[in-house]
């Protein structure tokens, strides 16, 4: 019998509740591809696996050992191409797995080889009961075993206080820089005002040490009523930030609410202007109360800027050899247009926007080059795909 898609994802996620799946995800899938076009020639997609349960990030093992995915309800997985998808690896934190929340961002530091530490970011309710809200994001990390099945004495480093989401806007992504310190990109829990707020920790960026302490040098740290971790503020809901390679400067992106999705390049101590500067409206059609402009005074305009909202999350510079036609660009997946934007850039300056992988006709959750240098993506769906995306010769 061959199944449709939905009738395969209702499967797939009567399977994932019963706890069936993870026996027969050890198969590794036979990769699949297909080619479209694109402005710097044709499109070679493979799809590595599908059957994931909303994907959300994946970070790079190295030395070839595989990537980690997380899933959104609340597992992180092992993918490899000689097995396939692991079953879930145990010592993952519970989630708040409602709405927009759940297990989020995975990131490795930069002394992985030796501390073998795994940092997530991840929704988490109320301190009795981390499923039930209200909900915030927090940030932690555990040692992965030597066999990867566990991550080993997780410590919460991080969480974002006051905890005011209903299930909205947690953001969030996490970078380590080359300086030592590790940059954590929030969403204002759709709690507008307190991106203004720096007694609070929604809207903001957050720079701390790899432990969770605040660096001495942070802009905010002997402002009284301040919370020294802050970076920056004025921040609606961050879905992608990376560190650009060639200026070693920290590049977010985050949704505006109808139009007005943006770029930044924030500066310490800077306000990027959520909800009083803006380019959007509120959903119903009305302007955001708290708005004076889409340029304030005192407020840092976007460094890019869609008036109509592609609805983006996930971000990855090009850097590599392989594929010559994508050095110096930005990658960008879309939930809302549901394609893979490619931004071509000349420094910091954004010359060409191109669409791609609209055929596919997913959201897309995360995009990351892999050190193979081909883009890798990752579809935000109850039957999500791992593609991996280059140029044929």
């Amino acid at each position: 019998m061959i199944l449709g898609h939905k009738a395969r994802a209702a499967l797939i996620g009567a399977l994932l509740a019963a706890g069936l799946l993870a026996a027969a995800a050890q198969e590794p899938a036979q990769a699949q591809a297909a080619t479209y076009a694109s402005e710097e020639g044709t499109l070679e997609v493979a799809t590595l696996y599908q059957g994931l349960e909303n994907p959300w990030a994946l970070a790079f093992l190295p030395e070839g050992q595989g990537m980690l995915i997380t899933e959104r309800p609340g597992r992180l997985r092992l993918w490899t191409q000689e097995n396939g998808l692991s079953p879930a690896i145990e010592g993952v934190p519970r989630v708040f797995a409602q709405g927009q929340g759940g297990l989020l961002d995975v990131a490795l530091p930069p002394d992985f080889a030796r501390s073998r530490r795994v940092y997530l970011s991840y929704a988490e309710g109320s301190p009795r009961n981390p499923g039930e809200g209200p909900a915030g994001t927090a940030v932690g990390y555990g040692t992965l075993s030597k066999d990867m099945r566990r991550l080993e004495d997780f410590k919460v480093i991080f969480r974002q206080e006051p905890k005011l989401s209903s299930g909205v806007h947690f953001g969030s992504r996490l970078v380590f820089d080359g300086g030592g310190h590790l940059f954590v990109a929030l969403g204002e829990n759709n709690q507008r005002p307190t991106a203004q707020d720096l007694s609070k920790l929604q809207g903001k960026i957050v720079r701390l040490l790899p432990d969770g302490g605040v660096p001495k040098d942070n802009p905010f740290v002997d402002r009284e009523g301040a919370v020294p971790a802050i970076w920056s503020y004025g921040h609606r809901n961050q879905q992608g930030a990376a560190l650009n390679p060639w200026s070693g400067k920290l590049w977010t992106h985050e949704h505006g609410p109808r139009g007005g999705d943006e770029i930044n390049i924030p500066q310490a101590g800077k306000n990027y202007g959520w909800p009083l500067a803006t380019h959007g409206i509120n959903y119903s059609g009305l302007p955001i109360p708290e708005a004076k402009g889409e340029a304030v005074e005192g407020t840092e305009p976007p460094h890019y800027v869609w008036e109509k909202s592609p609805g983006v999350s996930g971000m990855a510079f090009y850097d590599a050899q392989r594929f010559a036609p994508w050095r110096h660009s930005l990658f960008i997946g879309s939930l809302v247009d549901r394609n893979l934007i490619r931004l071509e850039l000349d420094g910091d300056r954004v010359t060409h926007e191109e669409r791609m992988l609209k055929e596919i006709g997913a959201r897309i959750r995360d995009v990351r080059v892999g050190p193979d240098g081909y883009v890798y993506v990752l579809t935000d769906e109850r039957d999500g795909r791992l593609l991996k995306v280059g140029l044929q010769p």
